[in-house]
């Protein structure tokens, strides 16, 4: 058990049958009144934000996720099959557990996959990720004063806005977080 007072980003928890990390908090000492947690937790399992108010002091179960260092090998319809860099194992997750990390997973990309007693809740990306384009939109020269962007597609199927100078074949570095350009790699 941990107490609300404790929190912190990136904690996760089990609360009311579920598994949350948290987003953000605040603890708050009203003038008039008892002290309480403001907070925003991610349900792991399926991606929601929900924000939650504790009372100061109150406790909630802290979940143990296990990371293992697996590569994904490929893509079979909707399954994805990733092995176990040291004992070998595979495992299949389906595309609805891992929507938004597809865009950034090549074949042979080492990840993390994020477990809690046995149940695979998913893959644990890392900040960005190298990823070449396939398709770019020509530079138009001209209205250039203030950064000016186009559209480009990446090999995974991502589309991101990049500067004008970004050509197809390029090789970029991707935030996972946001999906956005950060630079050429």
């Amino acid at each position: 058990m941990i107490s609300v007072n404790d929190f912190k980003t990136g904690l996760t928890i089990e609360y009311e049958g579920d598994i949350f990390s948290v987003v953000e908090f605040q603890h708050v000492k009203p003038g008039k009144g008892a002290a309480f947690v403001r907070s925003k937790l991610r349900n792991i399992r399926n991606g929601n934000v929900v924000e939650k108010t504790f009372r100061a002091g109150e406790t909630v179960s802290r979940a143990h996720i296990e990371n293992r260092n697996m590569q994904y090998l490929y893509a079979s319809g909707n399954e994805h099959t990733f092995m176990d860099n040291e004992t070998y194992d595979q495992i299949t997750l389906a595309s609805d557990q891992i929507k938004w990390e597809l865009n950034f997973l090549k074949e042979n990309m080492t990840v993390k996959i994020m477990s809690y007693e046995g149940e695979m809740l998913g893959v644990s990306l890392p900040n960005s990720v190298e990823l070449k384009v396939v398709e770019a939109e020509p530079g138009i020269k001209g209205n250039t004063a203030t950064g000016a962007t186009k559209a480009a597609k990446l090999e995974t199927g991502l589309t991101v806005q990049v500067p004008l100078f970004i050509n197809e074949g390029d090789v970029l570095l991707i935030d996972t977080s946001e999906g956005k350009y950060i630079s050429r790699a």
